[in-house]
């Protein structure tokens, strides 16, 4: 079945040309388009799609708020953030608004398409040390989306916390596995615990939530 894709750029250009590169691949279908988050809202009401590639900068509704409404209702496609600069404080906001990750606008087809199949699978499309960067630098200015999960967190074993430290430090399965003396497919099995405990969606809101709640702070370390 293919992965229903829906573009929203005010730019028609740009959506022009990301429609030439997915309409070439015969897992993908650009089933809708939309000028800005306004719009990418009321054609989701009638359309279903798996993925959706979101602008943030954009008239009426800006990304951010579009991904915000999209994602705070269940069963929603999973939207991926388009940004012109990396580092961008739009893409750190889109993170928090839920979306499963970020890529630059000239990013090569290849790895667009890459991004999206990840995407869709249940991937996070951004490395960790990526969002890192990007909450090291905008954290101290943006405010939290919401109270401490503290609660929440409450809820994780030690060896859950200590897992879900080293994935907000950017450390990926492999590494955790090492530094830990586990096996991959037991940390795998931590993650998709902690996702399950904490109602995350991927390891980028793991992180997101790390440096809210002050488990870890920016720099990287420890809270």
């Amino acid at each position: 079945m293919s992965i229903r894709v829906m573009l929203v750029d005010d730019q028609m250009l740009l959506r022009t040309g990301f429609r030439m590169v997915l309409a070439a691949q015969p897992d993908m279908d650009v089933v809708a388009e939309a000028g800005d988050g306004a719009e990418a809202i009321e054609n989701l009401r009638s359309t279903e799609v798996d993925v959706v590639l979101m602008d943030v900068r954009m008239p009426r509704l800006d990304g951010v708020e579009a991904t915000r409404r999209i994602c705070g209702v269940p069963g929603a496609p999973k939207v991926l953030i388009l940004t012109t600069f990396d580092l961008d404080e739009y893409a750190f906001s889109g993170l928090k608004a839920g979306a499963s990750g970020f890529m630059l606008k000239d990013v090569p087809p290849g790895e667009l398409l890459n991004a999206i199949r990840a995407v869709h699978s249940g991937d996070a499309v951004v490395a960790p040390s990526t969002t890192r960067r990007l909450l090291d630098r905008f954290a101290p200015m943006l405010p939290s989306s919401g109270k401490p999960q503290n609660k929440e967190l409450g809820r994780l074993t030690e060896r859950e916390r200590e897992v879900m430290m080293l994935v907000a430090q950017g450390l990926s399965n492999g590494e955790i596995a090492g530094r830990l003396v586990l096996s991959e497919a037991t940390v795998k099995t931590h993650v998709g615990r902690i996702l399950t405990k904490l109602g995350l969606r991927d390891r980028v809101q793991v992180v997101v939530l790390a440096y809210e709640t002050g488990l870890v702070r920016a720099g990287g370390g420890a809270g």
